[in-house]
C-alpha cells in the first residue's frame, strides 16, 4: 500500500506526512487504540489478579518483581522502538510490537512457576513498549497537526477507562475462569489489532533516512536505566544509602553519563541531543516527568487509604477512584479538542499543571472522617488537571520535532513519563513511611491512648508497623500480639487506638501530596519560562527560531 507524501511548501504545511481516505484512518485509529486499550488494561487486570497467582505459583517473596520486570522491558525498549520506527516505518515495528505482546501474553497464561511467570511478565512488557509511543507517533503520521489533538485526547480517555475496568474484569475472570485467562484474552483482540494494522496502515519512512543502528546507545541506555529503575523500585524495602538502592542509582546515573558523550557522537543516535535545543521539547518532557512524579503517587496511595481506612474492598477501592479518572478522561479529551479548534497549548498547560496542584493541595487535607462527596470532589479537580498532559505534551512534542523523528520524540516523552512515575513513587514511598512512623503514638495520644503504651507501636520500626497497615480486621490483628496476661487492659482501648492509626495512616497519605503540589507548580513555571508560544502548524527548530512548517521534510513510502 502506498500514500501521498506530503509536499514541502510553506502555504500547504498542515497536511499528514501519510494521506489516506477518512475511513482507513478512522480504522487505524480504532486498532491502535485497542492496542493501547490491551496494554493499559493489561497493568489494572493483573494487579486485581495478582494476589491469586502468586499463592498459587509460591511467590509471595518475589511479588514485585511481577510488576518490575514489566517496567523495566517497556521503559527501556521504548526509546529504541521510536528510533527503529523513524528509521523502518511504524507498521513493521508496531506489528512486532503487538507479535511480541501477543506472544509474551500466551506464555504468561501458560506459566507453571514463579520463575517464568516473571520471566515472561519481561516478554510482555518488551512488546508493550512499542504499542503506546509508536500508537501516537501513528496517528501524528495519518492526521494533519491541526487535526491531531481531536484524537490523540482519546488515548488519556482509554487510559481512564482501562483503569476503571480493570479490576471488575480481572476480578470476574480470575473468579469464574481463572487467572490465565486473564492473559489468554488478549489474543484475540490483539489478532484484531495485527490483521487491521498489516491491512490499512501504509509503510512511511523518510527518503534519504539512514539505516544505520545505534547499537552502543542501545547497550548503554539499557545500562543504565536497568539499575536506576531497579534501585528507585528497591527503594520501598531499604534505605537510600544501601547498596541495592543508592548504588544501583549511582550506577545507573554514571552509565547515563556515558550514554549522552556516546550519543553526542553517535552517527545516527537512538535520542538526538539537538532534539534538547527544542525549547517546547526540553519544556514537555521535563514537565511530563514532575507531573508523572505527583499524580502517580496519588494512584497508589488512594485505592490503599480506601481499603485500610474506608473499610473498602480492593474492587470498590477500584471504583472508587473513578473521579479522578473521570476529570481525566474529560479534560484528556476536551485538551485535544481545545487545541485542535485553537491551535494553541502553552496557556492550557500552565493552567492544568495549576489545577493538578491546587487538587492535590486540597487532599492534603484528608482524614479518616473526611466525608467521601468531599473527597470525590478534590480527586475529580486533580483529574481535571493531569488529564491534558496525556494529550497535549505529545501534540506539542510532535509539532515542534522534524517529521524524521516523531517516533523518537514520542517515545522519549513516554521515557520522561515514566521514569518520573517511578522516581516519584520512591519519593513518595519514604515519606509515606517515616511520617507514619511519627505521627502513630502522636494520635494514639490525642485518642485517649497512654503515652507509654503508643511508643510500643513504632518500636520494631517501619518493617513490623507494616503488617498492622496490612488490610483486614486492624483490631483484631492488633489484640492478637498481645500477651493473654495484657488483653483485659488493651481490649477496652482497641476502638482509640485504631482511631489513632487511622488518622496516622490519613495524614502519611495527605504528606506524599506535597510532592505533587510542588512538582506540578515547578512543571507550570518551567512550561512559563521555556516553551515559545507556540501555535499547531508551525514548528520550532533548532537552528531556525520558531514558525518554521511543520511539513517541510520530504517523505517516502513504499
Amino acid at each position: 500500500m502506498t500514500a501521498t507524501a506530503s509536499p514541502a511548501v510553506p502555504d500547504d504545511h498542515d497536511r499528514a506526512p501519510i494521506e489516506l481516505p477518512q475511513r482507513v484512518r478512522l480504522e487505524i485509529l480504532g486498532a491502535v487504540l485497542l492496542g493501547i486499550f490491551l496494554a493499559a488494561l493489561d497493568q489494572t487486570i493483573v494487579g486485581t489478579a495478582l494476589p491469586t497467582i502468586v499463592t498459587e505459583l509460591k511467590g509471595n517473596d518475589v511479588y514485585v518483581w511481577a510488576f518490575t520486570a514489566y517496567l523495566l522491558t517497556s521503559t527501556i525498549s521504548g526509546p529504541i522502538y521510536g528510533k527503529l520506527s523513524d528509521i523502518f516505518g511504524r507498521r513493521p515495528i508496531f506489528l512486532i510490537g503487538v507479535s511480541i505482546f501477543l506472544i509474551g501474553s500466551l506464555l504468561c497464561g501458560l506459566s507453571q512457576e514463579m520463575w517464568q511467570f516473571i520471566l515472561f511478565r519481561g516478554v510482555q512488557g518488551l512488546g508493550a513498549g512499542a504499542l503506546f509511543p509508536i500508537a501516537l507517533a501513528i496517528i501524528a503520521d495519518i492526521f494533519a497537526p491541526s487535526e491531531r489533538g481531536k484524537y490523540q485526547g482519546f488515548f488519556g480517555a482509554v487510559f481512564g477507562v482501562s483503569f476503571l475496568l480493570g479490576p471488575a474484569i480481572g476480578g470476574l475472570i480470575t473468579d469464574n475462569f481463572g487467572w490465565h485467562w486473564i492473559f489468554f484474552v488478549n489474543l484475540p483482540l490483539g489478532i484484531v489489532v495485527l490483521y487491521v494494522i498489516w491491512r490499512t496502515l501504509p509503510t512511511h519512512r523518510e527518503e534519504g533516512a539512514d539505516r544505520h543502528i545505534d547499537y552502543l546507545g542501545a547497550a548503554l541506555l539499557v545500562g543504565a536505566l536497568v539499575p536506576f529503575l531497579i534501585g528507585f523500585t528497591n527503594k520501598q524495602f531499604g534505605e537510600w544509602t544501601d547498596p541495592e538502592v543508592g548504588g544501583l542509582i549511582a550506577i545507573g546515573v554514571v552509565v547515563a553519563a556515558l550514554f549522552v558523550f556516546a550519543e553526542s557522537r553517535a552517527h545516527e543516535p537512538i535520542v538526538p541531543l539537538q532534539l534538547f535545543r527544542l525549547r517546547t521539547f526540553t519544556a514537555s518532557v521535563t514537565a511530563m516527568f514532575l507531573a508523572a512524579m505527583g499524580f502517580f503517587a496519588a494512584v497508589v496511595f488512594l485505592p490503599r487509604w480506601f481499603q485500610f481506612v474506608n473499610g473498602s474492598s480492593a474492587t470498590e477501592a477500584g471504583y472508587q477512584i473513578l473521579p479522578l479518572v473521570g476529570g481525566l478522561i474529560i479534560s484528556a479529551v476536551g485538551s485535544g479538542q481545545f487545541v485542535a479548534r485553537t491551535g494553541r497549548y502553552k496557556t492550557l498547560i500552565i493552567v492544568a499543571m495549576l489545577l493538578l496542584a491546587f487538587g492535590l493541595f486540597l487532599m492534603t487535607n484528608l482524614r479518616p472522617d473526611t466525608p467521601l462527596p468531599l473527597l470525590w470532589l478534590w480527586m475529580f479537580v486533580a483529574g481535571l488537571g493531569i488529564g491534558p498532559s496525556f494529550a497535549v505534551f505529545t501534540l506539542a512534542v510532535q509539532n515542534s520535532v522534524p517529521v524524521r523523528d516523531l517516533g523518537t520524540g514520542t517515545s522519549s516523552l513516554t521515557l520522561f513519563q515514566q521514569l518520573g512515575g517511578t522516581i516519584g513513587l520512591a519519593i513518595t514511598g519514604t515519606i509515606f513511611g517515616s511520617k507514619l512512623l511519627e505521627e502513630v503514638p502522636k494520635q494514639l495520644v490525642a485518642a485517649g491512648v497512654p503515652p507509654e503504651f503508643s511508643n510500643s507501636f513504632t518500636e520494631g520500626g517501619a518493617t513490623q508497623f507494616n503488617q498492622l497497615t496490612s488490610l483486614g480486621d486492624l483490631g483484631a490483628a492488633i489484640l492478637a500480639q498481645v500477651p493473654d496476661e495484657a488483653k483485659a487492659f488493651v481490649e477496652p482501648l482497641i476502638p482509640s487506638i485504631v482511631n489513632g492509626i487511622h488518622t496516622a495512616f490519613s495524614i502519611a497519605v495527605a504528606a506524599t501530596f506535597v510532592v505533587g503540589i510542588v512538582t506540578a507548580l515547578i512543571a507550570a513555571v518551567v512550561v512559563f519560562i521555556v516553551m515559545p508560544a507556540g501555535k499547531i502548524g508551525e514548528r520550532e527548530e533548532a537552528g531556525f527560531g520558531r514558525g518554521t512548517p511543520v511539513g517541510e521534510a520530504k517523505p517516502a513510502t513504499d
